[in-house]
């Protein structure tokens, strides 16, 4: 006899349908897996069998076969455990056929039967819902407990999640009950914030926080160049305090991330702007992708957040200009010799660096003297490429904070404050691009810069002005100035860039003239 049960793969970060067909009665007389199964597959069986031994039907997966359709396509990870098992008892005449047409399973099984995460749900779940919504099919789904929240945000489906193999198959039977995991509420789960270091607990630094208010309302590049000391990493670790808030169509993009790459967490869900910090011996791939399986690297796991590259010359040469074409179109292409994936890769990218080895050229007279030469400042900063460099739409120079300035009471900015006034911002992008799929300034393209990012005559003559002379832009540094200036107009309020704005705005793009 030969049962069908519906499951689901993943390409990337589209899912595909999968049936798993199991025959335990065929001529084989051990089981054989095809459809082109990894390791974690062909070793399903083995999993299956104790668990099926654990729930009394120990020959049920004695011998036979089992074939993952379409055959085509790889098949990868433990998510087939959960199918196979319900296959194998179907087939064996121990569950209905026909009360599993309408159900699609997913999930891996431990030795003694309990359901076990796996990673890729979302996505999956998202797919399998388009799916049946188009044909006007009603969807069931099982899962593992351990990935009911992250389930329980995708409308359309009932979603079921039992603790072990044996409380389904009586469910499924019709002895017991199960019940459906409630849909959750992203009002009230996005109302949890984790906690952050706050811009109240940073002395000093006005303007590199007032630029760093800009950046978050934009989503804009910043780079941050000053001395050892001076407030560089702690700038950059106080700035998810004043992020705007993580809508749901962006929280579903990153969770899907985050779910693919099996770095999830225990909430279930990503509720606020992810923010990736990695070691400067980071490799390209660990950083924009790949692996054996193409999985999604740090530029994607930050995708809608922050990546933060501290010491931004010590890192690889490669991983840095890796990074350029994702900066650019806001997506980055895994190609393996199986298949080639595309994972979304839209973030702020915050870099720090010194401003030569030492630290200390061009601080100011209360620090070290810089004992660099010209040629090791030149080859220090040479280590940042032009075309990398331009891709930064803010440059901000961080000075050291004299000692008096840290004793004594505090009247510094909260964060909340500065939210306040960022998520206004953002609110108004969110309501000047709706429809368009953008969420901030700094996603427009170039159509987009000539269409919202008009200027007066007196914006343009400043423009003019510095072109060709004091920064000698590029087009692409032009544009962001644009970018930039339209989000400094936004948390003012105004509808039309106002020359202080396009001001505001060239002057973060100064720095790189005056190191460069």
């Amino acid at each position: 006899m030969i049962a069908r049960v519906n499951s689901y793969g993943l390409a990337g970060l589209d899912g595909y349908a999968v049936e798993v067909q199991v025959d335990t009665l065929g001529f084989n007389e051990r089981v054989a897996t095809v459809g082109l199964p990894d390791a974690a597959v062909r070793e399903s069986h083995n999993r299956v069998r104790s668990a099926l031994a654990n729930l009394g039907a120990a020959r049920a997966l004695a011998a036979g076969t089992i074939n993952l359709s379409p055959a085509d396509r790889k098949k990868e990870g433990p998510v087939y455990d959960l199918p196979i098992a319900i296959g194998t008892l179907a087939a064996n005449g121990m569950l209905n056929n026909a009360n599993l047409a309408d159900m699609l399973f997913l999930g891996e099984l431990s030795l003694d039967g309990r359901l076990s995460p796996v990673g890729g749900v979302l996505p999956m779940l998202i797919a399998a819902q388009r799916e049946y919504a188009k044909n006007n099919k009603k969807l069931n789904v099982v899962i593992p407990p351990g990935n009911a929240e992250e389930a329980s945000f995708v409308g359309g489906i009932t979603v079921y999640a039992p603790e072990t193999l044996r409380e389904l198959v009586n469910w499924l039977k019709g002895e017991t009950k199960v019940k459906p995991v409630p849909p959750s509420d992203w009002d009230a789960v996005q109302a949890e914030k984790p906690h952050r270091l706050n811009m109240s607990a940073i002395r000093g630094q006005a303007a590199a926080k007032r630029a760093l208010e800009v950046a978050a309302a934009g989503g804009h590049n910043v780079l941050m160049l000053g001395s050892p000391g001076s407030g560089k990493t702690l700038l950059a670790r106080a700035l998810p305090s004043i992020l705007p808030d993580l809508t749901f169509d962006e929280a579903m993009e990153v969770t899907q991330v985050h779910s693919v790459a099996g770095v999830l967490g225990p909430d279930g869900f990503i509720t606020d702007r992810p923010y990736r910090s990695p070691h400067h011996t980071v490799s390209s791939a660990a950083l924009c992708g790949g692996g054996i399986r193409a999985k999604p690297g740090e530029v994607s796991l930050a995708h809608n957040g922050v990546l933060f590259l501290d010491e931004l010359p010590e890192f690889q040469r490669d991983a840095l200009e890796a990074m350029r074409q994702p900066l650019e179109d806001g997506w980055v292409q895994v190609s393996r010799a199986q298949a080639s994936y595309r994972y979304p890769a839209r973030f702020m990218l915050v870099a720090a660096m010194n401003p030569c080895p030492c630290g200390y050229y061009g601080a100011d007279e209360t620090a070290k003297p810089c004992r660099c030469g010209r040629n090791k400042i030149s080859n220090y900063l040479g280590r940042i490429s032009g075309p990398l460099l331009d891709r930064f739409d803010m440059q901000i120079e961080i000075h050291g904070v004299p000692l008096r300035s840290l004793e004594g009471y505090s009247n510094e900015e909260p964060s909340e404050s500065v939210r306040e006034r960022v998520n206004a911002a953002r609110l108004r992008q969110l309501k000047r691009y709706a429809g368009l799929g953008i969420y901030c300034n700094d996603q427009l393209d170039t159509k987009g810069v000539e269409t919202h990012c008009q200027t007066d005559q007196a914006s343009r003559d400043l423009l003019a002005r510095s072109d060709g002379r004091t920064l000698a832009l590029t087009p692409r540094a032009y544009h962001r100035i644009l970018k930039v200036a339209r989000t400094i107009a936004d948390l003012q309020g105004a509808e039309t860039i106002t020359p202080d704005a396009v001001a505001e705005a060239m002057q973060y793009r100064a720095l790189d003239r005056q190191y460069w």
